[in-house]
């Protein structure tokens, strides 16, 4: 049976991502809603192509333009944020994809889980400012929280099978942006455009930035720690200066009952991860929870 999707940030690199995943399995999935920021023209391309319930642009603004693109077609239009958190809730949605950037992806993310949907979670910031009421509702709910960015996607991938063993230490790798080589008196004097420049990924404006400031890893250790119930003291960054010679990032899970045990999780393209992280929710119903094991019956 097809799972319904909800996509928000549908016009970013993970929500185009996500979708040609449903392009690729159109008898596994399909979409239900897409929600976009500003990028109305990505946005009308996106529903007329996936023909969606519903289509919500968050800028105001916009929505004139939408309306009037999409009004030959049988698709609601909707706008603002409150309209976002709104959809989420509707009843033939399945899963939730939140790929939006920053702190907007708090109130509809609240909003799915009170409704009972799975989430799909690409928006490290939600965690960030409220992990632990985010994980609350989740047991309050039974709801499953997938990680679907790279880094805590990896180590989901890393735990699969391994639920039983208690988890010592997480090692989560760094390429650590265009800066990684510079000497503290180089630092001091180098510009915005340097900072956009990441040596491996092709990112958004403040997503690179904030690996170039190295502060995106401050991100994924909370994220890690309200996503796997571990301590921050468990988590431990690990720069790796020879990143752009490989396709694979590699993430070492250290567990009381396995020792020294490695696993290579791929991501040279991230949709392969939602691909295997959209499946398994497919295959068991249950996913990644932010609480604890997700196959212990309680999500």
């Amino acid at each position: 049976m097809k799972r319904n999707l909800a996509i928000l940030g549908s016009t970013g690199s993970i929500g185009t991502q996500a979708l040609e995943v449903v392009s690729e399995h159109p008898d596994l999935f399909e979409v239900y809603a897409l929600t976009a920021n500003n990028q109305v023209d990505l946005l009308i391309n996106q529903a007329r192509k996936y023909m969606p319930e519903v289509v919500v642009i968050a800028n105001e603004q916009k929505y004139p333009e939408l309306k009037e693109a999409l009004e030959d077609l049988p698709i609601k239009v909707w706008a603002g944020s409150d309209a976002i958190a709104q959809v989420v809730q509707s009843e033939p949605i399945d899963m939730v994809l939140t790929a939006m950037v920053g702190y907007a992806g708090l109130k509809p993310t609240i909003a799915a889980i009170k409704a009972g949907k799975a989430i799909a979670l690409a928006n490290k910031e939600t965690l960030v400012v409220a992990g632990e009421l985010i994980t609350a509702l989740a047991v309050e709910h039974k709801v499953p929280i997938l990680p679907v960015d790279s880094e805590h996607s990896a180590i989901f991938q890393c735990l699969a099978g391994e639920w039983e063993n208690t988890v010592e230490k997480i090692l989560l790798t760094a390429s650590g942006g265009p800066f990684r080589t510079k000497t503290m008196e180089e630092l001091a004097v180098v510009t915005k455009a340097q900072a956009l420049r990441h040596p491996n990924w092709s990112m958004g404006a403040k997503i690179t930035i904030d690996s170039a400031s190295m502060m995106n890893k401050g991100f994924e250790m909370i994220e890690a720690k309200w996503l796997f119930g571990v301590t921050p003291e468990q988590i431990q960054e690990m720069l790796d200066l020879d990143l752009s010679t490989k396709e694979a990032v590699r993430k070492r899970l250290e567990s009381l009952d396995i020792s020294e045990d490695e696993k290579l999780a791929q991501l040279s393209k991230c949709r392969i991860t939602h691909i295997r992280t959209l499946e398994h929710v497919r295959d068991t119903g249950r996913g990644a929870s932010a609480v604890g094991d997700p196959f212990d019956g309680s999500v």
